[in-house]
């Protein structure tokens, strides 16, 4: 079963570090929680994770099943598995819906060594994942994120997690500026897919989206480090105190 795992990681952008030493484990069936103010690197990491060619591992590794994708490409990582929701998705004016999710599913199906989608199989594929995440069959026509509200990006995000079933996902900050049917919606689309096959790790320093994906496990990052662990009680603690008191422990412990 596909797990990440981040070890001692360190990571600088353009020349300034921002991680300093953070070690991390997602497993398959597990929602991991990241938690943490603004500033905090949880952005940061997720991009690590995922090879962003603005920032500059200076140490530490970042395995997936088993290998060292440390400095793999973003594209072979997607292409093993491994799945990121973004903060701000971007739009792509003249690229339909259709035509991205078409061309990302073909891409994941030749990694794994299978024939491309035909255009009838693909239709009925889509539709199925729009009907399971609750999108209307004519999204699909829309340029990708043209035009869209932030509710529209977030579900867009959402239906390629369907389509594309993915072993791990990353959702960064996914929760961020939705109004409460939107999040509900998120929530429910990961829900849908919790489950043996797929690991997920939230990264939000809100814990609204939490009150409707329970993770198993809580993280929360402080200065570029992962300070404090636990369970879903953290949440519940982080909500009622904030995160002053981790501040005023992270500032004792120095």
């Amino acid at each position: 079963m596909a797990e990440l795992e981040v070890k001692g990681l360190a990571v600088s952008a353009e020349g300034k570090e921002i991680l300093h030493g953070v070690d991390l484990r997602v497993a398959a069936g597990e929602v991991n929680a990241l938690m943490g103010p603004n500033g905090s690197g949880k952005s940061t990491l997720a991009n690590a994770i995922m090879g962003h060619p603005a920032l500059e591992i200076t140490d530490g590794e970042v395995l997936f099943d088993g290998e060292d994708i440390t400095n793999a490409a973003p594209e072979d990582r997607a292409r093993a598995g491994l799945f990121m929701a973004f903060q701000y998705p971007v739009a792509i004016p003249g690229v339909t819906v259709a035509k991205y999710l078409r061309m990302a599913l073909n891409v994941q199906r030749e990694a794994r060594g299978e024939p491309e989608a035909k255009l009838r199989e693909f239709r009925q594929l889509t539709e199925q994942a729009m009907e399971f995440v609750d999108i209307p069959k004519d999204f699909s026509s829309r340029y990708l994120n043209d035009g869209f509200s932030g509710g529209e990006k977030k579900r867009m995000e959402i239906l390629q997690l369907a389509l594309l079933r993915p072993k791990l996902a990353v959702l960064d900050e996914t929760d961020s500026g939705l109004d409460i049917d939107a999040l509900r919606t998120v929530a429910e689309g990961v829900e849908r897919f919790r489950g043996p096959d797929l690991g997920v790790l939230i990264i939000t320093h809100y814990q609204r989206i939490l009150h409707y994906v329970k993770p198993d496990f809580v993280h929360v990052m402080f200065g570029g480090r992962i300070v404090k662990e636990g369970g879903p009680e953290l949440v519940a603690t982080l909500e009622e105190r904030g995160y002053g008191w981790i501040r005023e422990e992270v500032e004792a412990a120095a």
